[in-house]
């Protein structure tokens, strides 16, 4: 085990190094706990990890192999990148139906802020409740467990329930231990409750919020306090209406280029989620996206979002090469 943990301690140096140069972003020491646990878990809790349908992808593949290279042509800064996850978007874990699959979040272009999931196949928004990868498996595993309570007697649940209590004592072992709750109560208490309103970030389509303090052309409200259904239906119509689309475009070049760049940042990440394989959106999408960036001094995520916009069309979001020994 010591021989592994320094293995994984040389790894995470060279991770760190690599991405920093090629993303232009900071590694955070919890995606290397992360990492640690991950290492540490017996053939039990990896059967309980598996029952979760939860899968390492995207840049937890380079604790593994730290130089691995994309395939030919494909710029590195998409691997493990869903159609729709903003530039501020690193994935590091699959989690199962619908597309469901967990990011670093790093919307000030340099450090991770906590953690972002959404289901990129399903309807709803980016969630960013989660503090670290450790805490978003654990509310993850808290709903299986409420999941499982509600079958109780079915064959095979005490079996499931037996593993996933194993994997739970792992993970606490690194990270929230001091919550002592399990299955619904843990939901109530950490998963399910309203997100503060937050001031320091401006609503989106996406959910997530972007990080500005400028105007918008809609006085949009602070991230979290806005009625999201009325505020999507009007972008939505928005951007079906060609006229009307243009004129937000103009307005956000123009606050860009007189200094202020907020609405091309939100505008931009609006056309960014809500791009729907349209060509025009994406291109308007990458264009603000890129601009809001620089005069932001957020130079990683302005070139995040131009590899991403080179490569929307991916088949696949896995592009690094398997090296055989």
């Amino acid at each position: 085990m010591e021989e592994r943990a320094e293995s994984l301690t040389d790894r995470a140096s060279d991770v760190e190094e690599r991405f920093l140069r090629d993303w232009g972003l900071e590694l955070p020491d919890s995606i290397v706990r992360f990492w640690t646990w991950l290492q540490s878990l017996g053939p039990t809790e990896q059967q309980a990890l598996r029952d979760l349908d939860v899968t390492p992808m995207g840049i937890t593949h380079l604790a593994s192999d730290p130089g691995a290279q994309p395939r030919d042509g494909i710029d590195v800064r998409v691997h493990g990148r869903y159609y729709r996850d903003p530039p501020e978007f690193v994935s590091f874990l699959h989690g199962g139906s619908d597309g469901l699959h967990y990011g670093l979040w790093f919307d000030d272009g340099r450090t991770c802020r906590g953690v972002a999931s959404y289901y990129n196949n399903d309807g709803g928004g980016i969630d960013t409740t989660a503090a670290t990868p450790l805490e978003a498996v654990r509310a993850l595993l808290e709903r299986h467990w409420r999941d499982l309570d509600d079958m109780r007697g079915e064959e095979g649940v005490s079996t499931r329930q037996s593993r996933l209590a194993l994997l739970r004592d792992a993970l606490t072992a690194f990270e929230t231990g001091d919550r002592l709750e399990v299955g619904l109560a843990y939901s109530r208490a950490y998963d399910m409750a309203r997100p503060p309103v937050d001031p320091a970030r401006v609503t989106t389509l996406d959910g997530a919020g972007a990080l500005a303090a400028g105007e918008t052309a809609l006085g949009r409200p602070p991230h979290n306090a806005a009625d999201e259904y009325t505020f999507a239906t009007h972008m939505y119509a928005v951007f079906e209406d060609p006229a009307a689309l243009a004129a937000y475009v103009a307005e956000a070049r123009s606050r860009c280029a007189a200094g202020d760049p907020t609405e091309a940042l939100v505008l931009g990440r609006d056309l960014h989620w809500a791009s729907g394989d349209d060509p025009a959106r994406e291109a308007l999408a990458n264009e603000l996206l890129a601009m809001a960036y620089q005069a932001l001094d957020r130079p990683a995520l302005a070139q995040i979002a131009e590899a991403h916009h080179r490569h929307r069309s991916l088949p696949s979001v896995d592009v690094l090469e398997t090296r055989t020994a």
